[in-house]
């Protein structure tokens, strides 16, 4: 998927991707379609129908690619900003909608923006693992299930605003982490030291050695406080904890082989900024 992405201009990704996520996030107009008679359920149809067919006749792959998946993230964030003002017990779901349209778009747009070297359809974050697929439909099961039977538990606006806080500033801190590393930045932990790796300890990096991950740890834990979901929350919260201590261990091995002494001095000065996560250990 990588080589579709390489194919298009370089340069243009980004305003192709923003471009069809707006398209997408049109359909914040279709409540004006249901009050000039169309049925809810048809002009959602017949939106969707036309989207997909006003995608093909502009694009071609690998273009179409591109914007299928950001038209997709628009859809999902216009739904998603609906539903948060539905006079409904859906509304915070409606948050956790608009928050996750968002994450994965921005991903690809800041990439694209900051390191379009790196640029793939897998930008995306849409395929990520099997593993983070299962957590997010559990979450989603979870949520509907205590939805139907303990509506109550589901609008705790404190709650859900103290979870939508975390979701902010850890998107915030992700995405100031990316801008900050600029081309050193990449979604993959690198194995080979590139000639123009260097290593960053500036902005962000000055408060924590790995703020992109602090910032999803904190986000991805938000999003179930958001939700006021017991049993994930706690499944999350130790799940991400183990990964980002396992990714961490990973990527620091890594580095001190790139920048040696350079690192070691910088481990030293700077902590990881996940609770209860140290990183690699260095025998001296």
């Amino acid at each position: 998927m990588a080589g579709c992405a390489a194919r298009v201009p370089p340069g243009s990704e980004a305003r192709l991707s923003l471009a069809t996520f707006l398209l997408g996030a049109s359909v914040l107009a279709l409540p004006l379609l249901t009050r000039a008679g169309l049925q809810g359920r048809t002009g959602l149809a017949l939106y969707v129908a036309g989207l997909n067919a006003l995608l093909l006749l502009l694009y071609r792959p690998p273009r179409y690619q591109i914007a299928v998946r950001a038209c997709f993230l628009g859809f999902v964030f216009g739904c998603g900003v609906l539903l948060s003002f539905s006079q409904s017990s859906w509304n915070h779901f409606g948050w956790y909608v608009c928050s996750l349209a968002l994450f994965h778009y921005s991903e690809y747009l800041v990439t694209a923006v900051n390191n379009p070297k790196s640029l793939s359809l897998d930008s995306f974050l849409l395929n990520h693992s099997l593993e983070y697929t299962v957590a997010a439909l559990s979450s989603w099961v979870e949520f509907t299930l205590e939805n139907i039977f303990w509506p109550e538990l589901k609008q705790i606006t404190w709650l859900s605003a103290t979870g939508l806080v975390m979701v902010v500033f850890g998107e915030c801190l992700r995405k100031a982490a990316m801008f900050t590393a600029g081309s050193n930045f990449n979604h993959v932990v690198q194995n080979e030291k590139s000639d123009t790796h260097t290593l960053v300890t500036s902005g962000v990096y000055a408060w924590f050695r790995h703020p992109s991950y602090v910032g999803w740890f904190y986000w991805s834990i938000g999003t179930q406080v958001m939700l006021c979901n017991p049993i994930c929350g706690v499944v999350y919260a130790l799940t991400v904890w183990r990964f980002f201590r396992d990714r961490t261990e990973e990527e620091e091995i890594s580095l001190i082989h790139f920048f040696g002494e350079e690192y070691l001095e910088y481990k030293k000065r700077v902590p990881t900024g996940l609770p209860f996560i140290k990183g690699v250990k260095v025998e001296l």
